[in-house]
C-alpha cells in the first residue's frame, strides 16, 4: 500500500471573466487576491501537513497578476502545482506557467463545440481558447484535464465532447452533475443512461473515459436518488475518505474546509475552521480536525453535493487503501 499525499485547494480570487449561468462568481469584479506573501507563509505549513498537490481555484485564477509567481513558489517548495481555469487566457499564459513548473491544468468545457459551450458559458471564444490552451499545455509537458458540468441542457453532447477531448490529447475528464438551488429534471432518465452509459463503458485505449463515478450514479439506488431527488452520487458508506486528504482554503474569508465541495454549498452551517490563529497561518488545527471528523462520519449520509471525482476517490481509498495521483 502506498502512502497517500494530501491535496491543498486555494481559492486565490473570486473575480471572473466568464458569465456561466451556474456559477456564483459569474462576471465577478471582486478585488480580493490571495497574496504571494500569504502563499509563502502557507507553504511550510502545507509541507508539514503532508501536502504534495496544490490546486488554485477561483473565480478565474489566470486573472491573478501574480499567478505565474505563485506557481513558481509552489514548485520551488516541492509541490505539484495545478489550477482550474475557464481557459480563455490559457493560450497566452501556457508557456510561462509551464516554465514556472505547472504540473496540471484543468479547463472547464461544457459543450461538444464552440457553438454550444460558448452559449452555456455566455462567453464567445471560450471553447476554442480552452481547447487550444489544453493542446499548448500538453505540448509543454503539463497534464491536461477537462471538467464538465452536465445536466439536461447538454448531456446529449457528451459523446461528441468525448471524441473532441480524445483527439485533443486530454488525459483526464471529470463529468459532474449540474447543481442548482432547485431540482434538476430529466424528462427521460432511460435516455440519459442510453446516451451516457457508453461514455463510461468505452475502451480507454480508444476513447477518454471520465474519472470517478457516473454523474447520475453507478448503482440503481444512486440513479433513482439522482433522477427523483437531484442528489448527486456521494462517497459510499460508511465513511468519507476525502476529508483525510483534502484541505480547501477560501482565501477571501480565511476559512478551511475538508472537501472542495463544501464551500460551495449555500444556506448551511458547514463548520470549517479559521486559517489563521493569533495572526499566523495554521493547518490541521483541532478545530479543523473536528470539522473533518464530522464529515468523515456523516458525509456519506448527509452530503448531496459530491463531485464524481470526490465520490470515486473516497471509494477507491476505501477499497484499495490508496488512490492514484491527480484522481481528485
Amino acid at each position: 500500500m502506498t502512502e497517500r499525499q494530501r491535496y491543498l485547494f486555494i481559492r486565490i480570487l473570486e473575480a471572473c471573466n466568464a458569465d456561466c449561468f451556474m456559477c456564483e462568481f459569474a462576471l465577478s469584479r471582486d478585488t480580493f487576491r490571495f497574496s504571494l506573501d500569504d502563499f509563502n507563509e502557507l507553504l511550510p505549513k502545507a509541507r508539514d501537513a503532508g501536502v504534495a498537490y496544490v490546486r488554485f481555484t477561483g473565480g478565474e485564477p489566470l486573472m491573478h497578476k501574480d499567478v505565474v509567481e505563485l506557481v513558481r513558489a509552489g514548485t520551488d517548495a516541492g509541490m505539484k502545482m495545478s489550477m482550474i481555469t475557464n481557459g480563455m487566457m490559457l493560450p497566452k499564459k501556457a508557456a510561462r506557467l509551464a516554465e514556472a513548473g505547472l504540473a496540471q491544468v484543468i479547463v472547464s468545457l461544457d459543450g461538444g463545440s464552440a457553438a454550444t459551450h460558448d452559449v452555456y458559458r455566455r462567453s464567445p471564444g471560450m471553447f476554442d481558447n480552452g481547447l487550444q490552451g489544453l493542446r499548448d499545455a500538453a505540448a509543454l509537458g503539463v497534464l491536461p484535464r477537462v471538467n464538465t458540468v452536465v445536466g439536461p441542457h447538454n448531456y446529449t453532447e457528451m459523446p461528441d465532447l468525448q471524441k473532441v477531448l480524445t483527439e485533443a490529447g486530454v488525459k483526464q475528464w471529470e463529468l459532474s452533475a449540474l447543481k442548482l438551488e432547485r431540482s434538476i429534471t430529466y424528462p427521460d432518465p432511460d435516455h440519459v443512461r442510453a446516451v451516457c452509459d457508453p461514455i463510461y463503458d468505452a475502451d480507454p485505449g480508444t476513447l477518454l473515459v471520465p474519472l470517478g463515478k457516473r454523474f447520475y450514479g453507478d448503482t440503481r439506488e444512486e440513479q433513482e436518488r439522482y433522477f427523483s431527488e437531484s442528489l448527486t452520487p456521494r462517497a459510499s458508506a460508511p465513511l468519507c475518505h476525502v476529508v483525510d486528504d483534502v484541505i480547501y482554503i477560501d482565501g477571501k474569508y480565511g476559512r478551511m474546509y475538508a472537501c472542495s465541495c463544501l464551500p460551495h454549498r449555500e444556506g448551511e452551517d458547514l463548520g470549517g475552521a479559521p486559517l489563521r490563529e493569533g495572526g499566523a497561518i495554521h493547518l490541521d488545527t483541532p478545530v479543523f480536525r473536528t470539522h473533518a471528523d464530522f464529515f468523515r462520519e456523516r458525509g456519506p449520509d448527509m452530503c448531496g453535493g459530491c463531485s464524481t471525482t470526490a465520490a470515486g476517490y473516497s471509494d477507491d481509498v476505501a477499497r484499495l487503501g490508496t488512490a492514484a495521483p491527480w484522481q481528485y
